[in-house]
């Protein structure tokens, strides 16, 4: 994401995975979706809190809540972090909510971090 003549531009997901030398296991079709902001958070009650449209979850949160959870806040892009591989239960579920799911061995912190860097904005 950058600033072109003062206007906000996106991050597609395929440079998001790039920055973070992450993995996708699903969801092919959303390497070009456009990625407004990055929520980081192994919590899912504060995700649920989320209202914007366009965010990719970076969790270390490796089980079917995250992609429950995703599905209930409209965020159709996850990255785990910690190198935490999903299970097929997830990847099965996450491919029928098309929803795409990543994962990184970056920990929340250095995915975050590096994602900001490169101009991803915060939810808040």
């Amino acid at each position: 994401m950058s600033l072109v003549h003062g206007i906000l531009t996106p991050m597609k997901l395929k440079d998001i995975l790039a920055c973070v030398d992450g993995k996708l296991v699903c969801g092919e079709s959303h390497l070009e979706d456009e990625v407004m902001r990055g929520f980081a958070s192994d919590l899912m009650s504060d995700v649920l809190t989320i209202l914007e449209d366009d965010i990719i979850l970076i969790t270390g949160l490796s089980n079917n809540q995250a992609i429950r959870t995703a599905e209930m806040s409209d965020i159709s892009n996850i990255l785990l972090v910690r190198n935490k591989k999903p299970s097929q239960s997830m990847i099965d579920m996450a491919k029928e909510l098309n929803i795409s799911l990543a994962y990184t061995s970056f920990s929340l912190f250095k995915a975050s971090g590096l994602l900001y860097q490169q101009g991803l904005k915060p939810v808040y």
